[in-house]
């Protein structure tokens, strides 16, 4: 039975990222941050990002993880080669682009 059979819809959308989160067939699966040392993606302020973001550039899913980070509103560490700064400048440039749309 997965979460989501389980749920009886109050903890539904939790249920929901849970089975996202564990689905075997998950983008997780296919990530190299998987294989590596994760403390690199989450360096101390001031600390490089360039380790992390070397192995993001040569992730299959690194487009997947990125989308991830910015629909959870990821506040720390690398995702799909972007730190937090990365990130808030590019949903900041796509609202500017929608805005202008």
């Amino acid at each position: 039975m997965t979460a989501a059979q389980w749920s009886d819809g109050a903890a539904g959308p939790v249920l929901n990222l849970f089975d996202e989160l564990t689905d075997p067939g998950a983008w997780q699966d296919q990530a190299l941050c998987a294989e590596v040392d994760g403390e690199i993606f989450y360096p101390e302020k001031g600390g490089s990002t360039r380790e992390a973001k070397r192995v993001c550039r040569s992730c299959e899913v690194r487009t997947e993880c990125l989308e991830y980070a910015l629909e959870h509103e990821e506040r720390f560490g690398i995702w799909g080669g972007m730190s937090e700064r990365d990130r808030r400048n590019l949903r900041r440039k796509r609202a500017a682009g929608q805005a202008a749309a």
